[in-house]
């Protein structure tokens, strides 16, 4: 099973252009497949419009949609995702939903052509940015952590070492010394 990774979208329900901020929508991306996506229903909620009438302009334009734009979840995908932000079984969706990837979400807004979209597609190619670099400085602290760990690993076999040596030092100091000239019977 592919991991879903989810903190919570924040989106309101209608927001207005003064509620959109990137770090509501870094919280609406989501890892699947090891992909960042955001699904179709948060996408619609930040332009506007209904999950329905976004999924009819993608059908609309299909073949500006390749298979590495937008992808269907799975039946499992959808439920874990369900448990994890706690919507009901009943109503809402008959439908799997869609997810788009970064490069869908930018071919969105031709489709799109709306202020509004091009507003919030531009908010959103900030939010994937931002988490990129976030993703590369926890890269970068990982490799100095793992170079640090190494240079650690190679003082403790030299102090280890230093140990043995003391060890073997004390070790014949503690024998008993002949003694020097001739016994006596």
């Amino acid at each position: 099973m592919s991991g879903i990774v989810k903190k919570g979208c924040r989106s309101v329900e209608k927001p207005n252009k003064f509620d959109i901020s990137t770090e509501n929508i870094r919280q609406c991306i989501l890892l699947i497949r090891s992909q960042k996506v955001m699904l179709d229903s948060d996408l619609a909620v930040l332009y506007g419009i209904r999950t329905k009438e976004l999924n009819k302009a993608v059908f609309r334009n299909r073949k500006r949609f390749p298979s590495d734009f937008m992808l269907r979840l799975t039946k499992i995908e959808h439920s874990s995702l369900r448990f994890q932000i706690g919507t009901s079984k009943r109503g809402g969706r008959r439908y799997l939903p869609y997810v788009f990837t970064e490069q869908g979400i930018a071919m969105l807004s031709s489709v799109l052509n709306s202020e509004r979209a091009i507003r919030v597609n531009i908010l959103i190619m900030r939010a994937f940015v931002k988490l990129r670099n976030i993703i590369y400085a926890h890269k970068e602290m990982e490799r100095k952590l793992l170079e640090l760990e190494s240079r650690i690993d190679k003082h403790d076999k030299g102090i280890l070492t230093l140990f043995d040596a003391i060890r073997q030092i004390m070790k014949e100091e503690t024998k008993p010394k002949s003694s020097i000239g001739f016994l006596r019977d």
